[in-house]
């Protein structure tokens, strides 16, 4: 899916001034290519700085700055710091090749990638064409890896939650609270949310679950007051949407709860967050999101309050819960690595990378395999929204991902 930013107190150095780039990290001599064996470990990141995918990609790069100093301080990874050097892409796809080049020819052995799979494309390429591990904090499908990129793409993986993973974690959280029948509510603008909702319906019928209706908008079409409509006049239990938090979401919920209808509205973590909501409580209430991490004060992790504290000092503070996936996707690199010894080499890290199994992580286990290059198997937190209040509730987990035929 689409979000996350990152990082504090270490050296900044510019590198190609016209595309923006940046470098701050645990200093030390330059290293150039996989083989390094010294020197700090360069990632480097070709992130959008300026457009929509800000929102997701800051967030991310902040929370795993953050991580890596923590690491750094600790004596890094087999001796090595941890760096990060940027660039701005601007979500346009010559520049973000370019950026991506940069990086790749001023030191950077790993490749760090906007959160969505079509505008990290051109930097995602360039990664694989050198040989480097390239990773996403956050893209939602199952597009980071050799599904879409062939065999170089053995290399690219995603730390955000697989969304046949999510959808089935949704259908379980449907079925642990009693709604027996759905109105399921798909917008089609992106891959993640229309993979997400297409997952719950196969677990949720599984699970025994009934789809009352099945409505499709995409964002900014003027067609959600008619979905609005249809979904006031169903009996359905209960309303699974799966959206991003635009003009459509708010204007479903507020369509639906000032119509007087109460039933319980749940959605993926592309809905998380109060920034949205109605500003009326009576309309923000009864709703449910499925995300990485609760930003209320209230996550079940310590460490995750730390991290989210950090942030908030740092004038960063997360809107969502996707911050934590760049984070995460920092431990899962220095595992990688201390698995190769210090190697920073592509393909023995993406060996040891796809072979995570329940890999312990600030975000919570995560696991990979040979067809799935983005997590599953992470528990989520559930979030309900009373009175315009969201709070953390429970933890839910999909069991095993949906499988698309």
């Amino acid at each position: 899916m689409r979000r996350t930013f990152f990082f504090t107190g270490l050296a900044l150095v510019v590198f190609g001034a016209s595309l923006g780039l940046a470098a701050c990290g645990g200093g030390g001599e330059d290293t150039t290519g996989g083989e390094a064996q010294s020197g700090p470990v360069v990632i480097g990141a070709a992130i959008d700085e300026t457009n929509l995918m800000k929102f997701f990609d800051g967030p991310a790069l902040a929370a795993a700055k953050i991580e890596a100093e923590k690491i750094n301080k600790e004596g890094g990874v087999d001796g090595r710091k941890i760096e990060f050097r940027t660039g701005n892409t601007r979500l346009e796809p010559a520049r973000t090749k370019s950026v991506a080049e940069n990086l790749a020819e001023n030191g950077a052995e790993i490749m760090w990638v906007t959160c969505d799979v079509d505008w990290a494309t051109p930097s995602t390429q360039v990664g694989l064409k050198d040989g480097m591990l390239t990773v996403a904090p956050c893209i939602g499908t199952d597009q980071m890896g050799p599904k879409r990129f062939g065999k170089e793409g053995e290399l690219a993986f995603s730390y955000g939650n697989l969304a046949q993973d999510e959808g089935a974690a949704l259908a379980e959280l449907f079925n642990k609270k009693g709604w027996n029948t759905a109105n399921v509510v798909t917008d089609q603008s992106i891959a993640y949310t229309q993979d997400v909702c297409k997952a719950f319906k196969i677990r949720y019928e599984e699970l025994g679950g009934e789809v009352k209706a099945d409505e499709q908008f995409t964002e900014g079409d003027g067609t959600i007051g008619s979905v609005v409509n249809r979904v006031d006049n169903s009996q359905a239990e209960s309303i699974l949407i799966c959206a991003t938090t635009q003009t459509d979401l708010p204007t479903f919920v507020s369509g639906v709860r000032s119509a007087g209808n109460q039933t319980p509205i749940a959605g993926p973590w592309s809905i998380d967050g109060s920034f949205w909501l109605p500003k009326n409580p009576k309309l923000a209430n009864n709703i449910w999101v499925t995300t990485y991490a609760s930003i209320y004060g209230d996550d079940p992790s310590a460490e995750v309050r730390d991290l989210i504290a950090k942030l908030t000092k740092e004038g960063q503070e997360p809107a969502t819960g996707g911050f934590v996936t760049g984070a995460a996707a920092v431990d899962g690199i220095v595992e990688a690595i201390k698995e190769n010894e210090g190697s920073t080499e592509g393909k023995k890290l993406a060996e040891s990378t796809q072979g995570f199994n329940d890999l312990e992580t600030i975000s919570g286990k995560v696991s990979f395999s040979p067809e799935l290059h983005t997590v599953f198997g992470r528990p989520y937190r559930v979030i309900e929204i009373k009175d315009g209040k969201p709070r953390y509730l429970e933890m839910v987990e999909a069991g095993t991902p949906v499988e698309f035929k």
